[in-house]
């Protein structure tokens, strides 16, 4: 597997945007790990404020220095996933973890979401965090594996819109 997360840039527009759209396809409104991509009409304006929001001096006063990147199959020149780091936590965060994630829905179960959060964990000892906060639905089977691969332990439950959901730890 050719597996790179790289950030965001104008010319992945294109490829992005098709990311986005085969979600949308699979009548998927929420993409975890986007920054909201999932939410703006405007490529250009987003990419702009994953920019700022990568920074401390400009990030967003209501939001946390965050990462974005898109995990491209090099192999087969295409985006099949997108992941977050996020820095730190602020209220609203503490139950949704450092880091969320979304695997492109034609290339699931093929081992691209353990990769990308094996390759985050790279980024966030980098930046000398100490751990990462994942939550996930206890329905969601695959993302569990996906984070127990990977050296996730339970930490705590918790119930968000009327949903079971747990949230494990990574020490780094």
């Amino acid at each position: 597997m050719k597996l790179e997360l790289v950030r965001p840039t104008l010319e992945l527009k294109k490829k992005a945007l098709a990311y986005r759209q085969e979600h949308f396809d699979y009548d998927e409104r929420v993409i975890n790990g986007s920054e909201l991509f999932d939410q703006i009409d405007s490529y250009d304006e987003w990419l702009d404020k994953v920019n700022k929001n990568s920074n401390a001096e400009t990030v967003d006063p209501n939001w946390v220095v965050t990462d974005t990147f898109f995990a491209v199959d090099r192999e087969h020149d295409c985006i099949v996933g997108m992941i977050d780091l996020r820095h730190t936590l602020n209220d609203f965060l503490k139950n949704f973890g450092h880091s969320g994630y979304s695997v492109r829905p034609s290339e699931r179960n093929k081992g691209y979401a353990s990769e990308m959060l094996r390759q985050l964990l790279d980024v966030a000892r980098a930046a000398n965090m100490p751990e990462l906060l994942l939550s996930v639905a206890k329905s969601n089977e695959a993302s569990i594996k996906t984070i127990i691969k990977n050296g996730g332990v339970y930490h705590r439950s918790f119930e968000y819109d009327g949903e079971l959901a747990d949230i494990y730890r990574i020490e780094l």
